[in-house]
């Protein structure tokens, strides 16, 4: 089956609930995202709220808060909000990885896998029942004379030692307290929390859960999404491999790569479309597929999105393409289209309309950078 990418660009801004919008919960966008960064806790709420029909402020920390979605270290390292059984799978098989094994992560952060062990069976014990502050949970672990010497490294605001931790199932986030984080346990912050199954268990889960979105796709991108190519290269594909007749291989202008099949002849149908969308800073719509994507952002434009700090700018996406970036400024929308190209005017006064809704704030006029 040969795909253009107009097709497929088309196909992916309906899965992704960007065009058309939903009416459906919070929970089933993040699900459907297979879950929505939240290193800013904004990002995620803007991502979650431009994909809604009619926005409503705070509806992801609502949800965080009530159990229904968890937040934890998954993928890339990064903070996600995440639907509890998907967060279960996606932590199993980047755990599967024990990137805290290898010598490099050892040298960069100081502590042994070991040591590692010790701590995922402290926290697990510490947290038991219990919501904590960082200091609390730091204070708590380091008043262990085998783990007094890793004090200064769990307190260090990149969590790179509780990240293990955290895709073994042995924390999460829990509600914050004014400006500090918690944490606890996901089987404390999930009511039916069943832990973490076995890799090959999760695989599919996973991979089938990122194809709904973000197909089609390689195992390599898959991987990329997932671990930053943490895990062996022939695990992935043998994983991809066992899903079998589920998968279907499609040509994407010369690039091979895998649909669901249940989503082939959908996509195949598929009609490119004329469309234009704001949407925020680390938003899913591109960091799925990666910035290093060449067909979805140009090459010459990367670090115009991929900025310094691993910061992603919020981006202009016209036909499914990124085609600029956008700030507010002094209550302005301020537009900066790639190659110079003129905003598209047509459709970018109700995107702009859009954005001020689900950002609870007034747009006083649209301008080019």
């Amino acid at each position: 089956m040969q795909l253009t990418w107009d097709q497929v660009f088309a196909w992916r801004l309906g899965r992704q609930f960007v065009a058309p919008r939903t009416d459906a919960g919070v929970p089933e966008i993040v699900d459907r995202l297979c879950g929505v960064q939240a290193q800013v806790t904004s990002s995620a709420e803007l991502a979650v709220a431009l994909r809604r029909g009619k926005p409503e402020p705070d509806a992801v920390v609502r949800e965080l808060n009530s159990g229904t979605l968890i937040k934890t270290w998954a993928m890339r390292g990064t903070l996600h909000a995440l639907a509890p059984d998907f967060a279960a799978a996606a932590l199993a098989v980047i755990a599967s990885a024990r990137t805290w094994e290898k010598p490099v992560w050892q040298r960069n952060f100081g502590a042994s896998p070991a040591e590692v062990a010790a701590l995922v069976e402290s926290v697990s014990n510490i947290l038991d029942g219990a919501v904590l502050t960082r200091d609390e949970l730091v204070e708590a672990l380091v008043a262990d004379p085998a783990l007094h010497r890793l004090g200064e490294e769990l307190r260090s605001g990149w969590g790179a030692l509780l990240k293990p931790l955290a895709w073994q199932g042995a924390l999460c986030h829990g509600p914050a307290q004014g400006n500090r984080i918690t944490f606890t346990t996901p089987a404390h912050q999930v009511s039916g929390w069943r832990g973490l199954p076995e890799p090959d268990a999760a695989a599919p889960i996973a991979i089938t859960g990122y194809l709904r979105a973000y197909g089609p796709a390689t195992p390599e991108s898959f991987d990329a999404w997932l671990s930053r190519n943490s895990l062996r290269k022939t695990i992935v594909r043998k994983w991809f491999a066992e899903l079998g007749d589920a998968l279907t291989e499609v040509e994407v202008a010369g690039r091979r790569a895998y649909v669901l099949t249940e989503h082939a002849d959908e996509l195949a149908a598929t009609q490119p479309v004329a469309s234009v969308h704001l949407l925020g800073a680390f938003d899913q719509y591109v960091l799925g597929p990666g910035t290093s994507d060449s067909e979805l952002l140009p090459a010459e434009h990367r670090s115009k999105v991929s900025r310094a700090a691993g910061w992603i700018s919020p981006i202009v996406v016209v036909g499914g393409r990124i085609a600029g970036t956008w700030e507010i400024v002094d209550g302005d929308l301020v537009v900066a289209m790639f190659d110079g190209a003129a905003p598209p005017k047509k459709h970018l006064a109700t995107a702009a309309d859009h954005l001020a809704v689900a950002l609870g704030q007034d747009i006083a006029s649209v301008r080019a950078q």
